[in-house]
């Protein structure tokens, strides 16, 4: 046997090598996508602190933690401009759009606050009571689907 097959041997046992680990490398690939898709596809989980509530995701101090406590201390939903009173803030409307965007940005991940009525916000696991007025004012039959 030539040195010349030998080397052609060594090189097409070494190529199919390669092949092999492409292979590998591409099943592996298509691994971390799936685990990085089943990822996406779940909820975001809260870091509870020892209270077991959820303090620990807003950092203290900010206007969205003044406005939790406000609302806890309140004991049930708020209207925007209370809870601006409650925490000392201008009652404007760059303060209204401000605060009731970075509330509705928790309320549509369902994080934290709640948003049981317009304008007003209330938190997780609080009774969802909607102040006198509102309830008064929606139409009859509102919430409810006719089929035809």
């Amino acid at each position: 046997m030539g040195a010349r097959e030998s080397l052609q041997r060594l090189a097409d046992k070494k190529s199919q090598e390669i092949d092999d680990l492409e292979r590998q490398i591409e099943m592996a690939r298509v691994y971390l996508q799936a685990i990085q898709d089943s990822i996406k596809a779940l909820p975001r989980e809260i870091s509870p602190n020892i209270d077991g509530d959820s303090k620990a995701v807003l950092r203290p101090g900010t206007l969205l933690s003044k406005a939790r406590d406000a609302i806890h201390r309140n004991g049930k939903p708020m209207y925007i401009e209370d809870l601006l009173a409650a925490i000392g803030s201008e009652n404007t409307k760059s303060a209204r759009v401000s605060l009731v965007g970075s509330l509705g940005s928790y309320v549509r991940k369902r994080v934290i606050f709640t948003r049981p009525g317009p304008n007003i916000f209330g938190l997780i696991g609080m009774e969802a009571n909607i102040p006198a007025g509102i309830a008064e004012q929606l139409p009859e039959g509102f919430g409810s689907v006719e089929v035809e």
